[in-house]
């Protein structure tokens, strides 16, 4: 019961806020809703003008789950971003540089064919990307407005090369993943996807763990 109330209070929350944006101007109205939305509105699951209607799509995916991250950690202190719950967690911002050097290597897989990062891009995200203990010794001592500007560069290349792609190439089978079971493009973003929405769940614990931080209220 506890838990179907919880559900039913987050989708009341959820549909008053997106009712607030459509009364505000921020969403177009049904009977409105044609061509692109703007750029700047994370609401709208769909295509994205500049992108080929399937990568607009994802791309909007990419946008909001991204924009979710920021406004999670840009309040923190450099205090906060380095806490360490235990021995067997990562750190907030490590979590952040994680993001960044997934999108890294995707963007160097499906955009240049390669399976591994070249030894310029492990100086930089191979901490971020092992995690564990390289993560906890290396990520540290930033504000967030370092791990902000990190991901930012590295997701913006992300989205100036898939304006260069069609959904013909989101489609298509990666002949090296497909060798067991077929693995497309389009997988391998939702993978970035998902990953990044797993991270947000973690980070946002993390949160709730912090010396001094409240209750959670779920």
């Amino acid at each position: 019961m506890k838990n179907s109330l919880s559900r039913r209070q987050f989708m009341n929350s959820s549909l008053t806020a997106a009712t607030g944006l459509a009364v505000s101007g921020i969403l177009p109205a049904p009977a409105l809703a044609t061509g692109f939305p703007p750029e700047n509105n994370l609401l709208v699951v769909g295509p994205v003008e500049g992108y080929s209607p399937m990568i607009g799509t994802l791309v909007s995916m990419l946008r909001y789950n991204r924009e979710t991250i920021i406004n999670t950690i840009k309040n923190l202190t450099v205090a906060q971003l380095d806490f360490l719950f235990d021995g067997h967690a990562n750190t907030i911002g490590a979590l952040v540089m994680h993001l960044g050097a997934t999108d890294k290597f995707y963007q160097i897989n499906t955009f240049e064919g390669r399976q591994e990062m070249n030894a310029a891009e492990k100086k930089e995200w191979g901490a971020a990307m092992e995690l564990n203990e390289a993560g906890r010794k290396e990520i540290k001592g930033h504000d967030a407005q370092y791990y902000i500007d990190k991901i930012t560069a590295v997701r913006e290349e992300t989205l100036a090369k898939l304006k260069t792609k069609d959904d013909a190439w989101l489609l298509a089978l990666d002949p090296v993943w497909s060798k067991q079971q077929p693995v497309n493009t389009y997988w391998k973003w939702f993978h970035v996807c998902e990953h990044e929405s797993n991270h947000r769940g973690q980070i946002t614990w993390l949160k709730s763990r912090l010396p001094g931080a409240k209750p959670a209220k779920d």
